[in-house]
Formats: C-alpha cells, sequence, structure tokens
C-alpha cells in the first residue's frame, strides 16, 4: 500500500511540474470538459488522501484513526494551498479558490471514506 501512495503522489507531482511548465498534452482535454479541472482537483486530492490515510491505519495499528486522518487532512490542506498560492508565479497558471474548495472538499470527503473503511 505504501508503494501505491507513494508512486501516485509522485503521479501528482508529475501533473503540477506539467502543468507549471505549460506542458500537460492529452491531460488539456479534461480542462475542456465542463468542470473537469474541479472534478480533477476533488478526485486526485480525494484519493492521495484515502491512500495515505490507509496505509497511516497500517503503519501506526496503535494510533487514534481520528487523529492520523486529522493530521494528515491539516497537513494534505497546507501543501495544497501552497500549491495553488505558488500557481501565480507561473505564467501558464491561474491561482483559483474554486479548485481550492475542490481540493479540500475531496481531502474532507475520502478522509470520510477512510474512517468509514478503518471501522
Amino acid at each position: 500500500m505504501k508503494w501505491l501512495t507513494f508512486f501516485f503522489a509522485l503521479f501528482i507531482i508529475l501533473i503540477i511540474i506539467l502543468a507549471d511548465m505549460g506542458k500537460l498534452g492529452i491531460l488539456r482535454v479534461i480542462n475542456q470538459i465542463p468542470y473537469g479541472d474541479k472534478a480533477g482537483h476533488f478526485i486526485l486530492y480525494g484519493i492521495l488522501t484515502l491512500l495515505l490515510d490507509l496505509t497511516l491505519f497500517r503503519a501506526r495499528p496503535a494510533s487514534s484513526p481520528n487523529l492520523l486522518v486529522f493530521r494528515i487532512a491539516l497537513i494534505l490542506a497546507l501543501i495544497i494551498g501552497l500549491e495553488e498560492y505558488s500557481q501565480q508565479f507561473f505564467a501558464k497558471r491561474t491561482v483559483d479558490l474554486v479548485d481550492l474548495f475542490f481540493s479540500y472538499l475531496g481531502v474532507i470527503f475520502f478522509s470520510w471514506v477512510a474512517l468509514k473503511i478503518k471501522r
């Protein structure tokens, strides 16, 4: 599970780097779908959240699941917020608070899913 989580995180980082460089290629099609990038934010960050939660549930079985999920969500919220803020420094990117909202919504929803799976 930890390798899947690691490679999925790398996948998201690659998408961010390609977007910063304006070289998304075939992934640019998603932006042509109405609200496609919003769904992408929700799904990608949500899946990352779920994978991190499930990985840490296994790695720290004695820890409180609620506390683990809360900590992961806070850390991801900070990282996601910084990444969205950093977009203002790239010509091919724009800061979008709606994107940030959907990213956070994905973190919240998939945190809830992880807790449901754990129980």
